[in-house]
């Protein structure tokens, strides 16, 4: 049964840390927004923005306009 309890908790732990996203690239787009309010679905789009072929310019005014 302890290993079971185990098993559980490293998997659930490894999941957490899974689930953290790198949001490096947004605090380079928007340096002083506070994106630990942000949701998952949100930071995903932040993201989706970041990466997109757009022109750098384009990026950070999305991002920004977005955070605000």
């Amino acid at each position: 049964m302890k290993t079971l309890i185990t098993a559980a908790a490293l998997a659930l732990t490894a999941f957490s840390a899974s689930a953290m996203v790198d949001t490096s690239a947004i605090e380079q787009y928007a340096p002083n927004a506070d994106i630990s309010v942000l949701t998952e679905a949100e930071v995903n789009t932040l993201l989706s923005v970041i990466h997109s072929g757009d022109s750098e310019g384009e990026k950070r005014a999305t991002v920004q306009a977005f955070l605000n």
